[in-house]
């Protein structure tokens, strides 16, 4: 049994709020880096995962950008530690377990409402922000196959860069998935392809003028 996600009248505001706050207190800018069009649909965001600040971060971007309901698949054991999650969109996915497939259908069941928007970490665990070649758990296509309605698959990196200011930036690399075949698809190349596109390019990155 899956731990579904709610929406607190009161929590899911705060979260929303605090976001915003917490983001501008802690880093020097936001980059929202690539072209997205507003389509009227769902949105399901496939992001690399390399902090605590990922889901923070996400919920910024929905704010700018697609201002749709967020909701959030995470590990059972840390949703259980973190209940506060459970009550900003925050659902249940347990390795190894039978409930699997009740995950991924519940998720294609929030896929079928264009208010809503879902983020994935694929890799399943925190990476570093360098790992190279990522790796999904089992389940993405699973979800893209099965909606049957038309979604916006986005892909998003996340970058912090320094330089030479106390706080940090945060690039936020995003690009459209334009879905080949509803029943075939092979996400993860094309997510890994992105991912390393956006890992190179920060190879000879330097500080903007």
């Amino acid at each position: 049994m899956i731990l579904k996600a709610k929406h607190h009248p009161l929590i899911y505001p705060f979260f929303k709020g605090y976001s915003l706050w917490k983001i501008s207190n802690h880093f020097h800018k936001v980059k929202i880096i690539g072209d997205l069009t507003e389509k009227n649909l769902p949105v399901l965001i496939i992001s690399n995962h390399l902090s605590w600040w990922d889901g923070f971060w996400v919920m910024y971007l929905n704010l700018k950008v697609f201002r749709r309901k967020f909701w959030f698949m995470m590990l059972e054991e840390q949703l259980k530690k973190h209940m506060f999650f459970n009550y900003t969109g925050g659902f249940s996915i347990k390795k190894g377990s039978r409930s699997i497939i009740e995950t991924l259908d519940y998720t294609v069941g929030l896929l079928k409402n264009r208010e809503n928007l879902v983020l994935i970490f694929p890799q399943g665990e925190i990476q570093s922000i360098q790992t190279r070649n990522i790796k999904f758990e089992k389940g993405i296509d699973h979800i893209i196959s099965n909606v049957k309605e038309d979604i916006q698959v986005i892909f998003l990196v996340n970058m912090v860069e320094y330089f030479s200011n106390p706080k940090p930036t945060l690039y936020m690399h995003v690009c459209e998935f334009l879905i080949p075949d509803k029943g075939i698809t092979d996400t993860e190349k094309a997510y890994r392809l992105f991912h390393d596109k956006v890992i190179a390019e920060y190879a000879d990155k330097k500080e903007p003028e």
